[in-house]
């Protein structure tokens, strides 16, 4: 086989592939972002409630289900019937040792800028793969395959 030929198969694999699977990295993108800043979920000593549609797309993103599991609550301090006869309690817990706080806002604000990269360069390759291939059809087919096939195994 001719390099020009094979140049030319890997480019249209390449093309359907990347339409087949930009719904997905666009969706990674999105949530991941909302992950970056913790969007998606109650944080000790906050009043923050995050939105329902916030908690589902985590929650997909995360463990692939859109079953959101309840908290654990930590089980309570048991004690024999001895202890409660004597009135002892049970000994505290020793406090962690102090550790120093990393500041992950650099990171956080990076990490953005991925996700906001890896959409916007998603977007513009579905829009390229329109505007210079001639098989629209096809196009659209493998993009609307990569829209319907996850949302089809999410629901079943």
């Amino acid at each position: 086989m001719r390099s020009h030929t094979l140049l030319r198969y890997v480019r249209l694999v390449h093309l359907y592939l990347g339409v087949f699977t930009a719904p997905a990295l666009i969706f990674f993108a999105f949530t991941g972002a909302l992950q970056t800043f913790s969007l998606h979920e109650t944080t000790r000593g906050s009043s923050y409630k995050p939105p329902a549609w916030a908690v589902t797309l985590g929650q997909l993103h995360k463990k692939q289900t859109t079953v959101v599991s309840a908290k654990k609550l930590p089980p309570p301090e048991k004690s024999t019937p001895a202890d409660k006869a004597n009135g002892s309690q049970p000994a505290p817990i020793p406090a962690a040792p102090a550790v120093q706080q990393h500041n992950a806002m650099p990171l956080k604000i990076f990490f953005l800028i991925v996700s906001i990269g890896l959409f916007y360069s998603t977007l513009s390759g579905i829009y390229m793969s329109y505007k210079y291939i001639r098989n629209r059809v096809m196009v659209t087919g493998a993009l609307v395959a990569g829209i319907v096939i996850p949302v089809v195994f999410t629901i079943f």
